[in-house]
């Protein structure tokens, strides 16, 4: 059966009026499962009119009650976790604890937006100068928009929705045409909450769509979440148009292991970072660099019978399945197509996950896992984002090598060092020029009262996501220089006795 689904614009569902439509397929099955309509620029530009009017009752409203709407939206997303894990599986692939994990992640950054009125009180300074007091304020930016991708349906526009619209915003959220369920369930929610009609639009779409809010006049500030080329574009269409913008785009993150490491929890690691949910995660590791050729052999004997054991397979299962099908055909085709080239360059294909087929499921979009050896820096497979189930080993001779190489890489998202010697964990983690770091941790997501943003191409913008940067990319600073005279003397000069 066929859902047809809709925009939420004031409170409300809607029906598109442009006529055009996406498929929302089902990864597992190969099949059409829902459809759902792509914006006009009419039908946007509409959408942020009417936010920006509701923008102005939300945005004087003081930020305490504000704030009261998110704590009642964090207890309604616990109450229907499972619901929303199972909307996110069923239009993702990923399999439920992963669902699970993703709404869970965006809850978090709901809970700490439940501290606004601490975040966004400003400063003060008493007797500047005679009489003189000076204050800040933080103020909303008006209409805002968040661009999110299809791998997170949940934790991504929780991410940006929460901080937006706490901090008094109006938001425009167009989640991707390939997982739009969840924000709608979400929107729902909110309304449940307390969120006045209009102050969030759900407003589902593609490039005319994007470019629509990127060229209205009345847009603020946008966030993306996507891949660099992307990012690098609606970061300069942004800011050519004057708006604000933090745009995360694709990665290529790394694990050291040192000899000294315990290769038991780093090939551990490894698995989980590098195979869960199907390799479709920014902060997944897609490089292992073990330091050494008796590590690399080492690590490589233990990683084998691990990657061999991962199970396969649908979300709707009976057994436990380690990770599902990529999210379309075209992905699949991708990266089959990159594993050959790092057959045809000379990798040492490990093992091969081209091909996987399961009984029932002959259709659905799903990839074994893939572990090659002996890869190269010059080699596609290492320089491309694969967004797969796919680790490449890269050995490395000594630690500055391996280091290096992690450095060199054009991306900067999330990087990991398994290690037992304090020193060269802490000269790792002050040295790399990544943005997360993780010391025998292997995908650094940092808590939602943290921040969480990488470095080089992984993202353009000053700002991060979530945590105070939230906060600080969502609001206007206004500060105030305030005199009150007690006594003026003839000529306007101040008459200091009259304060005594």
């Amino acid at each position: 059966m066929t859902t047809e689904l809709t925009h939420y614009i004031d409170g409300q569902h809607v029906k598109g009026g442009s006529g055009r439509f996406s498929d929302v397929m089902n990864p597992a099955t190969g099949e059409v499962q829902g459809r759902v309509p792509l914006a006009s620029v009419d039908e946007m530009n509409e959408a942020i009119a009417r936010a920006a009017e509701a923008q102005k009752a939300w945005g004087a409203t003081n930020p305490q009650r504000r704030a009261r709407v998110m704590m009642k939206f964090g207890q309604l997303i616990n109450e229907h976790m499972d619901e929303l894990a199972e909307l996110v599986s069923r239009e993702h692939g990923k399999t439920l604890p992963d669902g699970r994990g993703d709404v869970q992640r965006g809850l978090e950054v709901v809970e700490v937006c439940m501290g606004a009125p601490h975040m966004l009180k400003g400063e003060f300074t008493d007797d500047g100068g005679p009489g003189i007091d000076l204050y800040s304020m933080r103020q909303p930016l008006g209409v805002v928009a968040g661009i999110t991708p299809f791998n997170f349906p949940a934790m991504i526009p929780l991410w940006k929705m929460a901080p937006a619209l706490v901090s008094g915003n109006a938001m425009i959220l167009k989640p991707s045409e390939r997982c739009p369920s969840t924000s709608l369930r979400l929107a729902e929610l909110l309304k449940e909450a307390g969120l006045p009609d209009g102050v969030l639009q759900v407003v589902n779409g593609d490039k005319e769509a994007v470019d629509a809010i990127l060229d209205n006049e009345t847009i603020a500030a946008v966030g993306f979440v996507g891949s660099t080329p992307i990012a690098q574009y609606i970061y300069g269409r942004a800011a050519s148009n004057g708006k604000r913008a933090q745009c995360f785009g694709g990665a290529k993150n790394h694990m050291i292991i040192m000899p000294d490491a315990d290769l038991d929890k780093a090939a551990d690691a490894l698995v989980g970072a590098g195979y869960g949910a199907a390799g479709e995660r920014c902060m997944a590791i897609s490089v292992a660099v073990p330091v050494g050729e008796e590590t690399a052999d080492k690590l490589r004997d233990k990683l084998v019978p691990r990657i061999e054991k991962l199970r396969v397979g649908p979300y709707t299962s009976e057994d436990e399945v380690d990770y599902g099908p990529v999210i379309t055909a075209a992905a699949k085709e991708r990266i089959e197509r990159l594993i050959g080239s790092g057959v045809d360059e000379g990798a040492d294909l490990v093992i091969d996950g081209r091909g996987f087929s399961l009984q029932g499921y002959e259709d659905g979009y799903f990839v074994g896992p893939s572990f090659f050896d002996h890869v190269k820096p010059e080699m596609e497979i290492y320089r491309e984002e694969i967004f797969g189930p796919v680790l490449s080993q890269v050995r490395a001779g000594t630690y500055e090598e391996a280091l290096k190489l992690t450095m060199d890489n054009p991306y900067g998202n999330g990087t990991a060092i398994y290690t037992a010697d304090g020193d060269t964990a802490r000269d790792f983690a002050h040295r790399v020029n990544v943005g997360m770091v993780g010391i025998n941790f292997p995908i650094p997501v940092p808590l939602s009262y943290h921040t969480f943003g990488g470095w080089k191409k992984s993202a353009f913008g000053d700002l991060n996501q979530y945590g105070p940067d939230a906060f600080r990319f969502y609001t206007k600073t206004k500060t105030v220089t305030a005199r009150w005279f007690s006594g003026i003397k003839e000529g306007g000069e101040f008459n200091f006795k009259a304060m005594d």
